[in-house]
C-alpha cells in the first residue's frame, strides 16, 4: 500500500497518536506504554523488527491474525481474533504508520487503529529499535477505551488483558533475538 491508502474505516479521531513514543497519548482513554529489552546487536534488532512487521509476533504472541499483506504497511487490512472457541471476538485494524515507509535502519515498527465493528477504538504502536549502545527494545505505546456495551462491562479488565498482550509480545520478541544472536555468533 502506498502512502495515500485510505483510512476511512477508522473508528477514532486520533489517527497517528501513539506513533510519536514520546508524546502524550490522547485524554479520555485508557494508556499503555510498555517497554523491554529484547537483547543486543544487529542480528537481535533483525530478527526481532522482522517479526513484528511480518505478523510473527502477534501469531507468537496467540493472536490469530489475517491480513491483505505479508507486511505491516499503511493501510494494510488487519483482522485480529482475540479468544477462546465461542467466545472469540474479531478485532478489525487497519495500519495507519509503518517505517517500511521511512527506510529507518535501526529502527521497525508499525501503528494500527480499530475500525468500525471493534470492540474498543484506539490504536496501538509496535517498534523494536536499536540504541546508541547497541540495545535493542521494544516499545508498546497505545491509548484505547471501550465502544461496545459489553466491553465496558469488562471494566479493568480490557487494559489489563492489553498489557498482558503487551508483554506477550515482549518474551515472543526476545526468544527470537535471542535464537538470532546465538545464530549470529
Amino acid at each position: 500500500m502506498n502512502a495515500a491508502a485510505p483510512l476511512d474505516d477508522l473508528n477514532y479521531p486520533e489517527v497517528g497518536a501513539s506513533t510519536r513514543l514520546a508524546a502524550p497519548l490522547p485524554a479520555g482513554y485508557n494508556h499503555l506504554r510498555h517497554r523491554a529489552l529484547l537483547g543486543h546487536g544487529r542480528a537481535a534488532l533483525d530478527a526481532a523488527g522482522t517479526a513484528v512487521l511480518d505478523w510473527r509476533m502477534h501469531r507468537a504472541a496467540g493472536v490469530r491474525i489475517t491480513t491483505d499483506a505479508d507486511r505491516a504497511a499503511r493501510g494494510v487490512a488487519v483482522q485480529c481474533a482475540i479468544g477462546i472457541g465461542p467466545l472469540r471476538a474479531g478485532a478489525p485494524c487497519r495500519v495507519v504508520w509503518s517505517t517500511t515507509e521511512e527506510g529507518e535502519p535501526d529502527r521497525y515498527g508499525f501503528t494500527y487503529g480499530t475500525r468500525r465493528g471493534h470492540l474498543a477504538v484506539g490504536e496501538e504502536t509496535f517498534v523494536v529499535e536499536l540504541a546508541p549502545d547497541g540495545a535493542v527494545w521494544f516499545t508498546v505505546n497505545a491509548f484505547s477505551r471501550p465502544r461496545r456495551w459489553y466491553a465496558r462491562l469488562a471494566g479493568p479488565l480490557l487494559p489489563l488483558a492489553q498489557h498482558l498482550f503487551a508483554r506477550r509480545c515482549a518474551r515472543a520478541l526476545t526468544h527470537l533475538a535471542t535464537r538470532a544472536t546465538r545464530a549470529a555468533r
